[in-house]
């Protein structure tokens, strides 16, 4: 049963095994282990995230393509939402239809992109790709009738997932079962399924071609395989899955705008993650993304301590002063590609060999 929910791909490792099964317990009890509404949304966060690196990792890790468009896509399905909710009233049926809507329209879009751009070299696609999310995000900006322009877009959804919705009168294990809750596990169980869905895809023969086309794309053209085709088909399939990351973080959040889904800052935290989980395995999205989010959740909190702690040591406190945290993850970034060019997935399983 479990070689099959996680399509034969095993950890390799007995400590990235325990690191996983810590992260799932993690997020599968939050609510219940963490209480608050800030350790709950950094759960969830950290589920949306996983599911987005896991969908860049498709297209850098495993097909060796650079795009800059992925939060364009996480956009779409951000605004999908958020258009729809705003504009078709609230209801299951336009929750249902903007996120149908969003996945069609990112995946035309990425269908184009790939088949007019993916025959070019690698830094060429990397740059058309930069122009498109650009245009977009201007876009987005521009058309405050529709996308709210750079306030974004607040808007209600079904009742049941509706803080202020209650289920139950006793709540469970101290936690009161409302429609936080509920959305919780909508987001949550709808990444964990996306992300099984690629994980079966990598390990797929389609997979199998994909890693050979990142290795040398010639070869898998001289043995009969359509390099773009594969590409382009890829490309798709990570944006369906930015997409629907995009959609359950504004379900989440109940607000959707240029700065949550479509900020290039968001792009680099993307590689960031890719790169210090590791790229091509996609259990590094889901060390990266937790890892990452986490840390700049709370790496403030802790350096403001350490600043603290540290008073009246010469340049200590200045160094660990929490306006500095960005610097910090910096140098874990450059720690990482230095001495863990594999991630740290690599390196685990390199370890266990």
């Amino acid at each position: 049963m479990l070689s099959t929910l996680i399509s034969g791909d095993y950890p390799r490792s007995r400590v990235l095994a325990v690191a996983l099964a810590v992260i799932l317990a993690g997020l599968v009890l939050a609510p219940f282990v963490f209480p608050g509404t800030r350790s709950l949304n950094v759960a969830a966060k950290v589920a949306v995230f996983i599911l987005l690196v896991a969908s860049y990792d498709l297209l850098l890790g495993y097909t060796g393509i650079v795009s800059f468009a992925h939060t364009m896509f996480f956009g779409i399905g951000g605004y999908g939402v958020g258009i729809a909710m705003a504009k078709l009233g609230v209801g299951w049926g336009s929750l249902a239809l903007g996120i149908a809507l969003a996945l069609v329209a990112s995946a035309v879009l990425a269908f184009a992109i790939g088949l007019l751009s993916l025959r070019v070299k690698a830094i060429f696609f990397a740059m058309i790709t930069l122009a498109v999310a650009s245009f977009f995000q201007i876009l987005a900006s521009q058309l405050s009738w529709l996308t709210g322009g750079e306030d974004g877009i607040t808007y209600r959804l079904p009742e049941l997932l509706l803080p202020a919705t209650k289920l139950m009168e006793t709540p469970i294990f101290g936690v009161e079962v409302n429609g936080r809750l509920v959305s919780y596990y909508l987001v949550f169980l709808a990444a964990l399924a996306f992300f099984l869905v690629l994980l079966r895809m990598v390990n797929s023969p389609f997979g199998r071609v994909l890693l050979s086309i990142r290795e040398n794309e010639f070869r898998s053209e001289a043995l009969g395989y359509r390099t773009v085709t594969y590409r382009t088909l890829a490309n798709c399939l990570g944006a369906l899955g930015a997409t629907l990351a995009g959609a359950l973080y504004a379900i989440w959040l109940r607000y959707t705008g240029p700065d949550t889904t479509l900020s290039f800052n968001i792009m680099i935290d993307i590689l960031l993650m890719v790169v210090i989980g590791g790229m091509g395995t996609m259990y590094g999205a889901v060390l990266g993304a937790t890892i990452f989010v986490i840390a700049q959740n709370y790496l403030q909190d802790l350096m403001k301590l350490a600043s603290t702690a540290t008073k009246g040591v010469p340049l200590l406190p200045d160094l660990l002063h929490p306006d500095r945290w960005l610097l910090w993850l910096g140098v874990l970034f450059i720690v990482c590609v230095y001495y863990l060019p594999g991630g740290i997935v690599g390196k685990l399983r390199a370890a266990s060999r």
